[in-house]
């Protein structure tokens, strides 16, 4: 395989997406003007994208594009554009403060209505009340008293919104109702008012009790998750660590997909194949926003990363998705684009090659064909089969390697005489005297020694006549009285 056309094909198979053409003649100038034989091809290779040193290593190679040109407004233009940025910004301010108050007045109203509809159950008969509860699509009382509950605090924080007052827990008040406990006989019609306000009060009171007694529910249970957590990973590491590696992994996959990918599902993944997977997308899904749901995952994935950073020996900062993320640790960037970022949107470095790893792989082909597909001996392995299995005469092997003579383009790659000399002399013994040179021209020397040799009576005397070809036919090949080295 030529050079220029293994270099070609990596390319390609690098930039599938080039907006240019690349042709094999580019590649072969590239192949002359940049290419050199590594003296140690995988150790230079396991170093070459590391960042010590990689802007000289890396070569960028620009063809031509067009650049999207933007035309440049005057400062008159600038300031009108800027003042209608600023109308129209002020028209969405208006906008949103006109639907923020309509749907506080709505709520207002609400509220006005299910507090009448609570205050009116009140003289009421039982079946009466469950009447009017069904048929406002009201389960019960307590009900209703969420409704209200909800609805006072929603405008209570729209309210606070607006005044940019910061919200903050109410200190419980202890509250009394004296007339629960008296019989409604004892009671004048103000009485009985009061009775029913008090016992209505003591309702929403029981309710905020209710709500406070769960939040410390759900702070108990999550103690006690974590204890049972802490409990696992005390008395069996592996499998608490095995499950952490799971799930961190799950939340990793999951906040690389967007929201809507997360709900309608990956074409090519097996997401869900496992209840766990679901478990752990119900934990930050449920009825949130995008954005809601944005920020649980990236919650939910730094606790799990935390953990494993703490606990886990294997788990290091690089392995961390914000790692992942940064173009600074990818190798895949450095090995496409080099130390330097890269704009997707830029059509200079859209229309950019670089040359890196391909420096010392394409060369490389002739010390390891197999790099390239290609099932056969390097050069070396070659070299060193013809002296020690052609030549097993001693004076015949000493003549050879005082001679090796070196032809053709391969060999004007820097470092090659160096690189052959250092592999080939492994396969001599260790006396044996080796002297290597080139050809004053390498590209052409071989084809004007065939020149030279075809223009003189060597030719007439070693090649075979139409007429011996027909008469002894093609396996006839005339032998030289004197043997060519």
């Amino acid at each position: 395989m030529h050079a220029s056309e293994y270099l070609l094909k990596l390319m390609r198979l690098k930039y599938p997406t080039f907006p240019a053409r690349m042709t094999e003649s580019q590649m072969e100038d590239l192949v002359h003007k940049h290419c050199y034989v590594s003296k140690d091809y995988d150790q230079e290779l396991s170093k070459y994208l590391s960042w010590t040193g990689l802007e000289d290593r890396d070569l960028v190679v620009q063809y031509p594009f067009t650049e999207h040109v933007v035309p440049e407004k005057s400062e008159e233009e600038l300031a009108r554009i800027a003042e209608r940025k600023k109308e129209s910004g002020r028209r969405l301010q208006e906008q949103a403060a006109k639907m923020r108050l309509e749907k506080l007045m709505k709520k207002e109203q609400e509220l006005e209505y299910y507090k009448d509809l609570q205050n009116g159950l009140q003289t009421e008969t039982k079946k009466e009340a469950r009447r009017i509860l069904e048929a406002e699509d009201l389960k019960d009382e307590a009900h209703l008293e969420r409704i209200i509950r909800d609805l006072e605090r929603s405008i209570k924080r729209s309210r606070n919104r607006d005044l940019g007052v910061e919200e903050s827990e109410e200190p419980a008040e202890e509250m009394s109702f004296p007339l629960l406990d008296v019989p409604d006989e004892e009671l004048d019609e103000a009485g009985l008012k009061e009775k029913r306000h008090q016992r209505l009060m003591k309702s929403n009171v029981e309710a905020r009790q209710r709500a406070k007694a769960e939040k410390e529910r759900e702070k108990a249970r999550r103690e006690e998750e974590e204890r049972l957590d802490r409990e696992k990973r005390e008395n069996d590491f592996e499998g608490w660590l095995s499950e952490r590696r799971t799930n961190r992994q799950t939340l990793a996959n999951l906040a690389a997909d967007g929201p809507k990918k997360r709900r309608r599902g990956g074409d090519d993944d097996d997401f869900g194949a496992n209840d766990e997977d679901w478990g752990v997308y119900r934990t930050v899904a449920g009825e949130q926003s995008d954005e809601e749901e944005e920020e649980d995952l990236g919650g939910l994935l730094d606790v799990v990363e935390k953990e494993l950073l703490e606990h886990d020996p294997e788990f290091t900062e690089n392995h961390t998705l914000a790692a992942q993320s940064d173009w600074t640790k990818s190798l895949v960037h450095v090995f496409l684009r080099g130390p330097w970022p890269f704009d997707p949107e830029s059509q200079r470095e859209a229309h950019q090659l670089h040359l890196n790893v391909e420096r010392i792989r394409v060369p490389e082909v002739v010390f390891k064909p197999s790099i390239a597909g290609v099932d056969q001996a390097g050069l070396v392995e070659i070299a060193a089969d013809i002296v020690n299995q052609r030549f097993i005469n001693p004076e015949d092997q000493s003549r050879l390697l005082r001679d090796v003579f070196m032809t053709g383009g391969n060999t004007l790659f820097q470092n090659f005489d160096e690189r052959f000399r250092n592999e080939f002399r492994a396969f001599l013994p260790l006396d044996a005297e080796l002297n290597v040179r080139r050809a004053k021209d390498p590209v052409l020397d071989a084809w004007k020694g065939a020149a030279q040799w075809a223009s003189g009576a060597d030719l007439a005397k070693s090649s075979i006549t139409r007429q011996e070809y027909l008469e002894k036919g093609s396996e006839y090949l005339k032998v030289r009285s004197t043997p060519v080295y």
